[in-house]
């Protein structure tokens, strides 16, 4: 059974990408009480935007998805779920959702962990195995260029799985406690060995997902709370499984390096903490609506899409950003692409404001 001693983690030497990616968020988060103690109306609409994004990307990542109006009718609880994929999301919701109310109630251990994955699958009809650890082996797969599969990673065994759970959690609790390791590497390394050990049959990378969120906000870090941590995943996901089979190697053996996964997780709450400067400075200035929409727009490049620029714009309505765009198009700043749900929108060199 593999043993974890995060106690060794003052041994890591980190180049100045992750020093400067440390200093980034930690400068981020002495900024985030005057952010959180302004614009309440705006930062609630944040809240209900990531909430969505969230549900929709981390599911999405795994192959789960529904259509947006219903992904967002789920995600508000205006509707119930019509097929095993609607359950998974919905159940995804209410484990975000108890995170979200309750994280200063919810220590990191083994039986909180089984919890949070019982929430995750009870509305899926005959999954017995919500909220226990996996009873058969299981195998990450990949599939090489000429699309045949070949195990990635071979996880810890099913009668290893409980006990390294508990020493995971055990090793991470008194490093945070001790408070010689900055809380960002100790959430890196634990998502990271959390993955490795792949305890349960299935949930594993949404499970990481909301136990990243988690020790974030019991950390401090609440950035995720209002920009969507899965949506920044999603978009990259291929750095993401990159990253994270490069820190893999040799960790059956205590040989490996969590660094690859640290940087990468790093770099996405870095930019998620510069998303969320930039939405409160729009609605910080007093902007008229269509200047609100023009700024949102002057931030995008490439196809531009509505749903990018509402999330962009938490103080205005979508009727609002309607009509925004509608004006910018008007005045030649914009070019409409593309009918129905595959519509888009391109910058012109106007420059309105």
């Amino acid at each position: 059974m593999r043993f974890f001693n995060y106690s060794k983690l003052t041994e890591l030497k980190f180049d100045s990408s992750i020093i400067g990616l440390l200093t980034s968020i930690h400068e981020a988060k002495g900024r985030q009480e005057k952010y959180l103690s302004q614009k309440p109306q705006e930062l609630d609409r944040l809240i209900e935007i990531a909430k969505i994004q969230s549900t929709e990307a981390s599911n999405a990542i795994e192959g789960i998805r529904t259509t947006g109006n219903r992904i967002k009718q789920l995600s508000l609880q205006k509707t119930t779920p019509k097929n095993r994929d609607e359950e998974e999301i919905s159940g995804y919701r209410d484990a975000l959702n108890t995170i979200h109310e309750s994280f200063e109630y919810i220590p990191l251990t083994s039986n909180y962990i089984l919890q949070l994955h019982n929430i995750m699958f009870k509305h899926v009809k005959n999954a017995t195995f919500g909220g226990k650890f996996k009873d058969t082996q299981n195998y990450i797969q990949g599939i090489d260029d000429k699309g045949n599969p070949y195990t990635v990673f071979i996880p810890l065994s099913p009668y290893e799985t409980a006990p390294s759970i508990e020493n995971l959690c055990e090793e991470y609790n008194k490093a945070v406690a001790e408070n010689k390791v900055d809380p960002l590497i100790l959430i890196s390394v634990f998502v990271r060995d959390f993955l490795c050990i792949h305890p349960f049959r299935d949930g594993n990378g949404r499970m990481s997902r909301l136990l990243t969120t988690l020790l974030l906000y019991r950390s401090g870090f609440f950035v995720g709370k209002y920009i969507s941590l899965e949506a920044k995943i999603a978009n990259i996901k291929d750095c993401y499984y990159d990253a994270l089979e490069e820190s893999q190697r040799g960790w059956n053996e205590g040989n490996d390096d969590p660094t690859p996964f640290i940087r990468f997780m790093l770099s996405i709450i870095d930019i998620a903490y510069r998303d969320f400067e930039d939405r409160l400075q729009l609605v910080s200035n007093k902007l008229s609506a269509n200047e609100i929409v023009a700024q949102a727009v002057k931030k995008q490049i490439g196809k531009i899409k509505k749903s990018d620029i509402v999330a962009l714009c938490p103080s205005l309505s979508v009727s609002s950003v309607e009509k925004g765009i509608a004006y910018l198009i008007k005045e030649g700043y914009l070019t409409k692409q593309g009918i129905g749900k595959n519509t888009f929108y391109l910058k012109n060199n106007l420059k309105p404001y």
